[in-house]
């Protein structure tokens, strides 16, 4: 038992509510940014809306981008043929960003909007997007940055996407824990289980509408499913001893988690529909944190079986397990990219726990985070990020880094914040 909380306890701190946007502060993105203007949007009179400001917000914090702040703009336009070109030149702007909004017929909102290449004076994107409510405004106006990231930078964009992460307030008997689904960028944050017992691991369903967590009841823990929409809540597994770290499989037919009812902790295929199950390893090591390879064919988890936690990889229909982590004193909770090219890792060097990424082709592995105590890696659906949960000056939060490790950003609010997954495409 000594040696089975040795190896989980990383992933069972304590975390704190959130109620309002997430702060982000963005570090290292200066270097190489697109400078880029995003000019503010005719808007009617009676919205009371600034999709520009969203726009610009997204691409400010992916790091990749600088944008002209609005009270350096020599002009704003907020049609084609209202741009004077020289203007942007002159400020150094490569592109720029213009639109409008407009009540159309049916009563939504509809948006159009323009980039443009500053120095050959021609247009890049041209949308009119579908009409919305306006409380709808705000997940327009994500569209728009992916569609513009997505252009500039060759990557498909992950603003119109979602987060999850659970949090905790309170001491002793008032303590509470939440798990909170909320964008991409912190907004909107709401409430999907709240509880005074721990509550753990949050995955979600490949097509983003469920999410599985590890929640407990008078001390012992089970599986449970929640599905966004209906809010109908089921117990998907309740065994004796440990259930923990679920994982849909990547066509949402299956979930593997790791269950200690019948000796040590190991891995078992669970059927969603039908409830039946397999297992997937029988070692007298700890076996946990699986994780699917894009086209389902892998699994990579978290085992001691080698003297210490290291991450290895087997089919997924069972087989004999490879590891595939040799740097640093420990590496734990394996995350596939999306395309499944790489590994990303919380690695133990010094005692630092830091996030890393391993190449599956050369097995080298990369530090992305400084630490001291870095976890829960996830990463964003276009495999540009990964968000994770660190600790450092005393408070815990989630963070975010680029692959390629030059752009940081830190995700703040009062408290603590933990166990964040990031979710799909298809919002």
């Amino acid at each position: 038992m000594k040696k089975l909380l040795s190896l989980i306890a990383l992933f069972c701190l304590a975390v704190s509510p959130v109620h309002a946007a997430l702060e982000f502060t963005v570090s290292g993105g200066d270097v190489g940014a697109k400078p880029i203007a995003v000019v503010p949007f005719a808007t009617p009179a009676d919205i009371n809306f600034d999709v520009a400001g969203i726009v610009e917000a997204d691409l400010v914090r992916s790091g990749l981008f600088d944008a002209l702040p609005r009270t350096d703009m020599l002009e704003k336009p907020t049609a084609v043929n209202q741009i004077d070109y020289r203007n942007w030149r002159t400020l150094n702007r490569e592109n720029l960003v213009l639109g409008s909004l407009s009540r159309s017929p049916q009563g939504g909102v509809a948006v159009r909007f323009f980039l443009m290449d500053v120095y050959r004076g021609q247009q890049m994107i041209g949308f009119d997007m579908p009409a919305v409510g306006p409380e709808q405004l705000r997940v327009v106006s994500h569209q728009i940055a992916d569609l513009i990231y997505e252009k500039l930078t060759g990557q498909k964009g992950y603003f119109n996407t979602q987060i999850s992460y659970v949090t905790a307030a309170g001491y002793g008997l008032a303590r509470r824990f939440q798990l909170i689904v909320a964008d991409a960028d912190g907004y909107n944050p709401r409430t999907i289980a709240s509880s005074k017992e721990p509550l753990m691991s949050p995955a979600w369903s490949p097509d983003g509408k469920k999410l599985a967590y590890v929640g407990y009841e008078r001390g012992r823990s089970a599986i449970y499913v929640h599905t966004l929409a209906s809010g109908e809540l089921r117990k998907f597994v309740a065994e004796k001893g440990i259930n923990g770290a679920p994982v849909w499989s990547p066509d949402g037919s299956k979930m593997v988690v790791t269950l200690s009812f019948e000796t040590n902790p190991d891995l078992y295929i669970i059927d969603i529909a039908s409830g039946q199950r397999r297992r997937l390893t029988d070692h007298y090591a700890i076996d946990t944190e699986a994780a699917f390879s894009p086209d389902g064919g892998s699994l990579a988890f978290t085992s001691d079986r080698g003297g210490s936690a290291q991450v290895y990889v087997m089919p997924a229909a069972g087989g004999e397990p490879k590891r595939v982590t040799f740097q640093g004193k420990q590496n734990l909770r394996p995350r596939y990219s999306p395309d499944g090219k790489s590994l990303a890792v919380v690695n133990n060097e010094g005692g630092r726990y830091s996030i890393g990424l391993v190449d599956l082709q050369t097995g080298s592995l990369r530090v992305l985070t400084d630490g001291p105590l870095d976890e829960s890696p996830s990463f964003a659906p276009n495999g540009g990020v990964i968000i994770y949960a660190t600790t450092g000056s005393g408070s815990a939060e989630l963070g975010t880094v680029t692959v390629d490790g030059r752009v940081h950003q830190r995700l703040r609010q009062p408290g603590e914040v933990r166990e964040p997954a990031w979710g799909p495409y298809g919002r």
